[in-house]
């Protein structure tokens, strides 16, 4: 049963007849009148999960109903033993674990470091793109600490001295998270990384990503060609897979055969086969479009281009018909293009194949509870330009000004909360293939992008702090303007 109030009375939602004996008890410790409302046993239940994110019929749960000073209380207490190989009545280690794995989820975060020192161990969250420390934990328990996720991730627990890689799938509540963890020996131990992916998570459309009005347009007309290739680039945790997955939601339909190699999967898309990648096995990117091309696919997405095998498999699959989206990882727009080259590609197929090219970088959003303006910031900001402008459709007077983060409970202090995009989108004019017959160099590239009516990733960023929506640092620290 659960419960909610109204009208001053206490009403408890139950399934059956059983119920009603206990609402008497349920009143009686509450000190109210407690009312019945039948609801189904699965309302119920779900209700409970959402409640206490807890769910006592999955075989491996990531939450313990134990506050964080009592257990930090037990975990010190271990130290005192001086047998380290004496494990009874060590559940405290395994409740810490699961404790710093759901409140990494709870805060969303993407990545837990577990990182030793000389004389204390340091776990740290990375929470939109910027690590915090959260625990300390005892030097004396960091050895059974470091174990106990290693036989999450079903990792060799006698092996020290080399790195591992393991992987696990937990649940929180109805949520299903999978962790990918990696250990990396160090002076003091080996320190870990846990990515979190939360397959749960809520899928974003392509207008909720922050593109500005213009280019979204241009990129949703890009989407709809039926052929040729299209390239999303940044460095790691930029947000190109988030954008591919918007793409892809947003061309996705029955008459289309959509396939993609991704590694690893990060969210399951309805109506779409995906392919993991697994290099052990001999599953590559380039063997797997090999056998994706078999299947008479219309839209292939490729997760990353990372060798000229693959880049050279893409490119054909984009020249004979079908529409191939990928990701590379470089700095801007422009170097996308040139780096084709670099793999060995020929100018020629690039300039056949290649539509655009889209990078794009993430930078924290002010938190809409506490940011207040910022007069100091606004005197010597550049302002956006006016062609930025003129093409987005945005009047000059509807700039809401300079914006600085202050910190309250709903952004846990930091006075950001979410991320936003900066992007920077070159569609391959005549020019542009020009210079890709010739071999033009990334500047000269860039170049021809904006005399085409290319925005720079640091114009975006201008714009976005004229709308209030992040910082001149945020902007800073992810582009050079």
């Amino acid at each position: 049963m659960i419960g909610f109030e109204r009208d001053g009375s206490l009403c408890v939602a139950v399934c059956d007849r059983d119920g009603y004996d206990h609402l008497d008890i349920v009143g009686r410790a509450l000190r109210q009148t407690a009312e019945p409302i039948l609801a189904t046993e699965a309302a119920i239940q779900k209700a409970i999960n959402v409640a206490y994110a807890d769910r006592s019929s999955q075989a491996q749960q990531v939450i313990d109903a134990i506050d964080r000073d009592t257990l930090l209380r037990e975990v010190n207490s271990l130290t005192s033993r001086e047998d380290l190989l004496d494990t009874e009545g060590r559940a405290p280690i395994i409740r810490l674990v699961n404790h710093l794995l759901f409140d990494a989820v709870k805060a969303g975060a993407s990545d837990v470091h577990i990182q030793p020192y000389e004389d204390r161990v340091i776990v740290r969250q990375r929470i939109d793109g910027v690590l915090f420390d959260s625990f300390e934990i005892p030097k004396a328990v960091q050895e059974e600490v470091l174990t106990r996720v290693k036989v999450l991730g079903k990792m060799n627990i006698a092996e020290k001295r080399l790195p591992q890689d393991g992987r696990a799938t937990v649940q929180l509540g109805d949520r299903t998270v999978d962790l990918r963890i990696a250990s990396l020996p160090t002076s003091h131990n080996e320190r870990i990384v846990i990515r979190l992916l939360d397959k749960s998570a809520r899928l974003y459309t392509l207008g909720e990503l922050g593109m500005p009005p213009h280019y979204l347009d241009v990129f949703r007309q890009l989407i709809q060609r039926d052929h040729g290739m299209i390239l999303v680039t940044g460095p790691t945790g930029s947000g190109k897979s988030t954008t591919l997955y918007g793409a892809l939601q947003e061309i996705n339909s029955h008459d289309l055969n959509v396939l993609t190699l991704e590694d690893p999967i990060e969210y399951q898309l309805d109506g779409i086969s995906q392919t993991q990648i697994n290099e052990k096995k001999g599953m590559t990117f380039a063997s797997g479009m090999r056998s994706v091309l078999r299947q008479d696919p219309d839209i292939i997405m490729v997760g990353e281009i990372r060798d000229g095998e693959t880049a050279v498999m893409a490119i054909q699959a984009s020249l004979t018909g079908h529409l191939v989206f990928s990701t590379l990882h470089t700095n801007d727009a422009a170097s996308a293009v040139t780096r084709l080259l670099d793999l060995g590609i020929e100018p020629y197929l690039v300039s056949s194949s290649l539509v655009a090219s889209l990078a794009q970088r993430l930078v924290r959003r002010l938190c809409e509870e506490c940011k207040q303006p910022d007069s100091n910031r606004s005197a010597g900001l550049p302002r956006p330009p006016e062609s930025l402008l003129k093409d987005q459709g945005i009047d000059a007077a509807e700039l809401s000004g300079v914006y600085r983060p202050v910190g309250c409970d709903a952004c846990r202090g930091t006075g950001f909360r979410g991320r936003v995009g900066l992007f920077e989108l070159l569609v391959l004019d005549d020019a542009c293939r020009d210079l890709v017959q010739s071999r033009g160099n990334a500047s000269q590239m860039r170049d021809a992008g904006l005399a085409a009516g290319m925005h720079l990733l640091a114009t975006d960023g201008i714009l976005k702090i004229h709308q209030g929506v992040t910082t001149l640092d945020e902007v800073m620290r992810v582009t050079t303007l």
